[in-house]
């Protein structure tokens, strides 16, 4: 019996799941003269990038699509720019880090900066920065507040710089090492 029902639920997720991927085909735009050479078509939709799609994982909004932490120039960036503090936590799919309590000088006070991403694209909205101060009078008495001042403004500002630079040393290097694609026929 348990036996059957793991088989009928099995089954079920698989006919979901194949069917979730139904509409994704765009339709032809019927207007323009198609090629009538196979050859020349196949080497025209892979110059353009087309080909067989088994998910929308290709297009350009679509969800879940993460780049490696890596390779992503906001995320070093901000990881560089707050790397003199310890981290509390970093979930990178997340997209959110976390430092621990920070304090240069003075033990009874410190601060904790939080970083949430909400795209991989580097721009101004593409990152918030929170800050708590805590000031502590005595061991287990202390009093956390949210401080909006100049501070969150300059180091996001510090993060979009390097990661655009990152950004700009990253296509360079994608540039430089992408294979040329030579098609029979191309230089007729």
């Amino acid at each position: 019996m348990v036996l059957i029902v793991k088989f009928f639920n099995i089954l079920s997720i698989f006919i979901l799941l194949s069917l979730t991927s139904c509409g994704i085909l765009e339709k032809p735009d019927w207007s323009k003269v198609a090629e009538p050479s196979g050859m020349k078509r196949a080497q025209q939709n892979v110059r353009e990038g087309k080909g067989i799609k088994w998910s929308k994982s290709g297009q350009k909004n679509s969800g879940g699509n993460f780049l490696f932490a890596s390779s992503n120039p906001l995320w070093r960036a901000s990881l560089e720019v707050v790397d003199f503090m310890g981290l509390s936590n970093v979930d990178y799919a997340g997209g959110l880090i976390i430092t621990d309590w920070y304090s240069d000088t003075n033990p009874k006070e410190s601060i904790k900066i939080t970083l949430k991403f909400f795209t991989n694209e580097i721009r101004v909205d593409a990152l918030e920065i929170d800050i708590r101060k805590r000031n502590c009078l005595e061991l287990n008495s202390c009093l956390t507040s949210k401080i909006d001042s100049d501070l969150n403004d300059l180091i996001k500002d510090k993060i979009l710089k390097k990661a655009a630079s990152y950004k700009v040393e990253l296509d360079k290097e994608i540039k430089k090492n992408a294979p040329k694609k030579v098609f029979a026929g191309d230089n007729e």
